[in-house]
């Protein structure tokens, strides 16, 4: 079973982003965090196997902890997926440069998720 952190500060989207990851029949756990401070503690705690994170959140956001998470040998090739309403080609670029595996703009849909997540092993 592969477990999968949903970043996102709005407990609404991390229940969407959960029903349209299970509508695709792939097995997992879920572990939630609001913010990028408590993800980067589950993270520590927890194996995880893909992260799903939103750009725009309170404490750490979603860029800078990819930033930090990207910078610590142990997390080099986890996938991470930004999942975010941030939809200009500068923050995709940006995203992409710093380590995201992928970049998801929402509203996220099944075919959105599927297509982006099928070029990523995990």
């Amino acid at each position: 079973m592969k477990t999968v952190m949903v970043v996102d500060d709005s407990r609404i989207m991390r229940n969407i982003v959960k029903k349209t990851f299970l509508e695709m029949n792939i097995p997992s756990e879920f572990v939630e965090a609001s913010n990028g401070v408590q993800a980067l503690q589950l993270l520590q705690s927890q194996t995880i196997h893909l992260i799903l994170l939103d750009w725009n959140m309170p404490e750490l956001s979603g860029f800078d902890f990819l930033l930090k998470v990207r910078s610590m040998e142990k997390y080099k090739t986890l996938p991470i997926v930004m999942l975010t309403s941030e939809a200009a080609k500068f923050n995709v670029i940006e995203a992409l440069d710093a380590g995201a595996t992928e970049y998801i703009i929402k509203p996220i849909n099944e075919k959105k998720m599927k297509d982006k997540l099928s070029k990523i092993t995990f």
